[in-house]
């Protein structure tokens, strides 16, 4: 049994007139007649009382017909929720973030995706940089927003800028330093420094050992930590000292200053990273999102 095998058997229903069904359906009224025959000998049953100008349902024929229609509808709704998400109009999308360096841009990326597909779920994910491109490889994760990771960690992947942030030095706000417009670099290494653990965020530990290499002094690592609120407790403390991008503010609040550094380091770069062979029509949209988020 075949769905044309439905449609034609509801027309000749509806119409109660076989050449008239077959005039409606664009076939031939033989052609019509041999589909219905067969639906009927499939079925093992007939559908309909016969006469030389019309056709009338048998009481099988009658209850078939209101279980053929919601069957047919369910198939419509099926072709259509499947264009919807072809489309990019509906579902889901899996979206994994690093929770500081995205402060800014991640609020106003989603409002503006929301605004422009507004049935499609948006589900996020706070993860560290190898669990993001392992998921956005396996296709549990169809797009990622974090720090730029060097090019060996992107093979395979598509990353795309998205904003840059300017790098600071946080200290807690009784610190000796917490009123100075700026701080040079090579003064950094005099003070311990709280990080983020290589294992969980490695670009951003390949990041200091760039930066601190242009002063040919190694900084004091005093402690790691794999979470943004575990390093800001760190710094509060008394622990040691910080190097985070500027919109670590919007996390830390006022239980950090952060002072500018010179000679200015090089902005971290936040971007977006996904796979084009696991891939969902909705990740367009939400880059256009994302950028949008970074030009306001």
């Amino acid at each position: 049994m075949e769905l044309r095998h439905l449609r034609y058997f509801v027309a000749a229903a509806e119409a109660e007139n076989v050449s008239r069904a077959a005039l409606k359906l664009h076939v031939s009224q033989p052609a019509l007649s041999r589909q219905i025959r067969d639906l009927e000998a499939e079925l093992r049953f007939e559908l309909f009382e016969r006469s030389a100008k019309s056709v009338r349902l048998t009481d099988a024929g009658r209850e078939f017909l209101a279980q053929a229609r919601v069957v047919l509808q369910r198939a419509d709704e099926a072709v259509q929720a499947g264009r919807a998400v072809a489309e990019g109009g509906r579902g889901e999308i899996q979206v994994g973030y690093a929770p500081s360096p995205t402060v800014r841009l991640l609020p106003a990326a989603l409002r503006a995706f929301q605004a422009r597909l507004p049935k499609v779920r948006v589900r996020l994910h706070d993860l560290s940089t190898e669990e993001m491109l392992a998921g956005v490889r396996a296709g549990s994760l169809h797009l990622a927003l974090l720090v730029r990771p060097n090019r060996a960690m992107l093979r395979g992947l598509i990353f795309q800028e998205l904003v840059r942030d300017t790098m600071c030095l946080a200290v807690p706000p009784n610190h000796a330093r917490a009123r100075a417009r700026s701080i040079p670099l090579a003064a950094v290494t005099t003070e311990p420094l709280v990080v983020f653990s290589r294992s969980e965020y490695p670009e951003y530990v390949e990041y200091l050992e760039k930066l601190f290499g242009t002063v040919k002094a190694r900084p004091r690592i005093a402690e790691e930590h794999d979470s943004a609120a575990s390093l800001i407790t760190a710094i509060e403390s008394g622990a040691g000292v910080a190097i985070v991008p500027q919109s670590f503010s919007c996390t830390s609040g006022p239980r950090l200053s952060l002072i500018p550094i010179t000679p200015s380091p090089e902005p971290l770069v936040v971007g977006a990273v996904w796979s084009k062979t696991n891939s969902t029509p909705s990740v367009q949209p939400f880059l256009e999102a994302a950028k949008e988020a970074a030009k306001g």
